[in-house]
């Protein structure tokens, strides 16, 4: 019997988040061990009694009860979490101690795992990978696929960032709302990194992982339930993230193949979804902050509300990615500026945007920019200069999904130059 992999990654990281607060970040590793024996145990028993009406709950009190068993068996052995030590060393407190840490809540356990992973002294690469690890029960050879690395590597970073969050004694405390206001950006942006591994991220094996997009907008309905976290960046990434996951239906057509946002039909994207993500946005303006979410939140709100590609507004479109240049300028805002700008006004306007982008090299290794490329060139009949641009986007090909659709547009460069 195999566990359902969303089931793993949803419970992973909260009972990872719990038991470390139980133990203390020092024991990490520990806390770890417990949750894996909690799921080995699931594994053997749910094998001849079926799986429970709320799995949930079993896992939950499986770990607690192991948890207890190390606790007695450890006494004073071993240091545990500073605010609960003394509270262990009596078999009268400790079983209580245990409850009250386990009752204060797994989304309070999990935010301050969140927010101990952004830790100051970690490179925001290995922050975004502990949280995956972490709180997306993401195991190593998954996390150095995310990042293209080899296991090896991943794992003595993983190891390096572990001893880091070990030597600050304890989770990250959300008492101090200066504090908490200090990692919020980077919490933030490792949750958008997240979400977009998740949509169109460099995987080897799919193109779109709709369970990482879910397991990011998990995290970030954590940030909004907490008085210090809800901030109005945060209601804007939560509508970006909503209004994003609302196309997952449509980014892909029966055969597994992957479709431009010009293509899908938009019939099959999640109304709910986009509903949220316009509440939410709405939700954002609360504040004086202009953020990179808040607009592009705001372009992906017009793509959601146009009835078609033909008739969505590009007009607004572009003005926002003006606005999102000022702000946060970046080759790849460059680059969906000037596809945006072609929309609007023809191909070869797409191009001599793309000709002036600053730092143009960083996009050279992303497919689908050779693949944008290829379609102006195409739309302007210059179909030898376009065969040459999908070439070099099937050679930077990450998956089967991606290899498909590129193939599929060199197959159409001929007849398409004969029209």
């Amino acid at each position: 019997m195999e566990l359902p992999e969303h089931l793993f990654r949803h419970e992973s990281g909260r009972l990872v988040a719990i038991l470390t607060r139980l133990f203390g970040i020092h024991n990490l590793a520990l806390a770890e061990d417990v949750v894996q024996d909690a799921f080995c145990r699931a594994l053997e028993t749910w094998k001849f009694h079926g799986v429970p009406a709320n799995p949930s709950a079993w896992l939950i009190k499986t770990a607690k009860n192991r948890a207890l068993d190390l606790l007695r068996r450890e006494g004073t052995a071993r240091r545990f979490a500073p605010e609960v030590e003394r509270q262990l060393e009596s078999e009268w407190t400790l079983a209580p101690a245990v409850e009250e840490v386990f009752a204060a809540g797994l989304n309070d356990a999990q935010l301050r795992m969140m927010f101990s992973c952004i830790h100051p002294r970690l490179p925001g690469e290995t922050q975004v990978a502990l949280v995956l690890h972490l709180l997306c029960g993401f195991g190593i050879d998954e996390t150095a696929a995310a990042f293209l690395k080899g296991r090896a590597a991943m794992e003595k970073r993983i190891a390096r960032a572990k001893k880091t969050l070990a030597a600050s004694k304890r989770l990250f405390d959300l008492g101090g709302p200066a504090d908490v206001a200090a990692r919020m950006p980077a919490v933030l942006r490792a949750l958008y990194l997240v979400f977009n591994e998740g949509y169109h991220g460099a995987s080897p094996h799919v193109a779109v992982r709709a369970e990482l997009c879910e397991e990011a907008l998990r995290l970030v309905y954590l940030l909004l339930d907490h008085r210090f976290t809800s901030t109005p960046a945060a209601h804007a990434l939560a509508a970006l993230m909503n209004l994003h996951a609302a196309r997952l239906p449509g980014r892909l057509d029966a055969e597994g193949n992957l479709l431009l946002l010009v293509e899908q039909d938009r019939s099959r994207w999640d109304a709910s979804r986009i509903a949220e993500g316009l509440r939410q946005l709405e939700r954002s303006a609360a504040g004086a902050e202009l953020t990179a979410y808040h607009v592009e939140s705001a372009i992906a709100a017009v793509h959601a509300q146009a009835p078609s590609a033909g008739q969505t507004d590009w007009d607004e479109i572009v003005s926002l990615y003006d606005v999102l240049m000022r702000i946060e300028p970046s080759p790849v805002v460059a680059f969906n500026r000037a596809v945006a700008l072609a929309q609007r006004f023809g191909p070869a306007r797409g191009l001599e945007e793309i000709a002036r982008i600053k730092d143009r090299r960083r996009l050279e290794r992303y497919p689908f920019y050779y693949a944008a490329v290829a379609e102006f060139e195409l739309r302007l009949g210059r179909s030898e200069e376009a065969r040459d641009a999908l070439a070099e986007a099937l050679r930077l090909a990450r998956n089967p999904a991606e290899r498909h659709f590129l193939q599929a547009r060199m197959s159409n460069v001929p007849s398409l130059e004969r029209h």
